[in-house]
């Protein structure tokens, strides 16, 4: 307009107390430091994980601590309820629920989780069974592992004859039926711990090897290895300094979904009579013997039951868990 004019005054720089002075750059932040805080969020994740180590430290430590043996029969205490001291105001644990009573000379002794047929501590052979089925799927898994990784990588980074021969192979082994073979072991080894986690190992790691050779599929013609490749270097090189680095993210979680499988399969060949034999003592067989008496005595396969099922979930939920924080996006699906 005419006669309108702009005067210096008229206008005033105004300091923005939010404005930055300089530029703040976002701390660096590792790749399995992001999957530490994503896992930690998790807490199903965490309670899963810290239930593993609770029931790994009692397994251990409870044998040792306790003055009764998993194998020393006591016919005088034969099938008495669990008795635990200051909760026997509690119907569950105040004895009162077995064959034998807390009377007489074993007025002042106490078993946690009760006796079986034979007078032997519930407490001390649930968790060394719980011990034994930890160690035969944990040694069974780590050896399928190494097993079916080494054969995935080099099964899909090869590909071609060697991907045809080695997929047939892994086919014929996987119509096999673990309970054949392991029938088929005990004609030429002695039934026990060994026999079970051979058998476990002849089977398992198909598995890993598919779940590996996919992942390989899908990155060995990425940029990254083809420039590998240019550069001179050689096959097993690339497999293994390359492409393992890449996928250790799956294999981790593929060897802690087998870990309860492992677990239930144990289990399961111990109650159809093919497992560890006596005295010593699974979670599987103790379910078997208890199971017996269940409707005289059930406190004998509900406790190994309990034991089991809560170890099987939380080893799903640290998989789980494990899971999401080296995938996020699996979230979302």
């Amino acid at each position: 307009m005419e006669g309108y004019r702009i005067l210096d005054q008229d206008y005033e720089l105004i300091d923005i107390p939010t404005r930055l002075d300089q530029e703040q750059a976002m701390p660096a932040s590792s790749f399995m430091k992001d999957v530490w805080n994503r896992f930690k969020s998790n807490k199903g994740a965490m309670i899963g994980g810290i239930i593993i180590l609770i029931f790994l430290l009692i397994a251990i430590v409870a044998p040792l601590l306790s003055h009764y043996t998993f194998d020393g029969v006591n016919t005088a205490e034969q099938s008495m309820a669990p008795r635990i001291p200051g909760l026997t105001w509690m119907s569950w644990f105040n004895g009162e629920g077995g064959i034998r009573t807390y009377t007489g000379e074993f007025e002042n002794a106490f078993h946690y989780f009760g006796t079986d047929v034979l007078g032997r501590d519930l407490w001390v052979r649930c968790w060394e069974g719980c011990r034994i089925s930890l160690f035969v799927a944990g040694t069974a898994v780590l050896v399928n592992v190494f097993i079916g990784i080494i054969y995935g990588m080099i099964s899909g980074y090869f590909g071609g004859l060697v991907d045809n021969v080695m997929q047939r192979f892994q086919e014929i082994v996987n119509s096999i039926p673990t309970l054949v073979i392991l029938t088929l072991l005990l004609l030429v080894m002695k039934p026990g711990l060994y026999t079970i986690i051979v058998a476990l190992i002849l089977t398992e790691w198909i598995g890993m090897a598919r779940i590996t050779r996919a992942q390989v599929l899908k990155i060995k013609e990425q940029e990254f290895i083809l420039a590998s490749r240019t550069l001179g270097a050689g096959g097993f090189f690339i497999i293994f300094k390359k492409v393992l680095p890449n996928i250790f993210g799956q294999i981790i979680i593929m060897a802690m979904f087998s870990i309860p499988n492992a677990i239930f399969y144990e289990a399961f060949l111990a109650m159809v009579g093919l497992g560890i034999p006596a005295p010593q003592a699974s979670l599987g067989s103790l379910i078997n013997d208890g199971f017996k008496t269940i409707l005289v005595t059930p406190y004998q396969v509900i406790i190994p039951t309990v034991i089991l099922g809560i170890l099987m979930l939380s080893f799903n939920l640290l998989a789980d868990g494990l899971r999401d924080a080296f995938d996020p996006k699996m979230k979302d699906r």
